[in-house]
């Protein structure tokens, strides 16, 4: 679902504010089930990410990968923080993933950075709560442990 998200077609005006989906799906279950969902499981949803944005093979899956890899390495420390807590270090986490996405696409392709490139940074930490719940309610319904 989250990768129907990131695709979705979108109004440009609100294009550029789309949340990382993705990232905070993986990044909840990171937290959650860190033996099942670890960076192997980010790099291939990342590969498979850059096939559906059309960008070059590894920039997402790397990105994707670093980023999980922090979060795991942590996650004992992370569980323990508040709802809200977790939504900066969110936000702290998705920005690296955002820079590493730009930094790679810049030496690849020769972009330069825009400040609206930071926007989904916001968005996802606005939105980690109410993602959080939802995916913890999932995983005790189902009883994924």
């Amino acid at each position: 679902m989250a990768l129907v998200l990131q695709i979705m077609p979108m109004p440009s005006i609100v294009e550029q504010y789309r949340p990382d989906w993705v990232f905070l799906v993986l990044g909840y279950w990171a937290l959650a089930l860190p033996e099942r969902v670890n960076v192997g499981v980010a790099f291939i949803v990342g590969l498979v990410l850059d096939l559906l944005l059309g960008t070059s093979i590894g920039v997402h899956s790397f990105a994707m990968s670093l980023s999980v890899f922090v979060l795991a390495a942590n996650y004992q420390r992370l569980r323990n923080y508040s709802v809200w807590q977790q939504a900066i270090v969110i936000g702290i986490l998705c920005a690296l993933y955002n820079l590493v996405v730009f930094w790679l696409m810049h030496l690849l392709t020769d972009i330069y950075f825009m400040l609206t490139y930071m926007w989904p940074v916001i968005t996802s930490m606005v939105i980690w709560p109410w993602i959080f719940w939802l995916l913890r309610r999932v995983r005790r319904q189902f009883r994924l442990s």
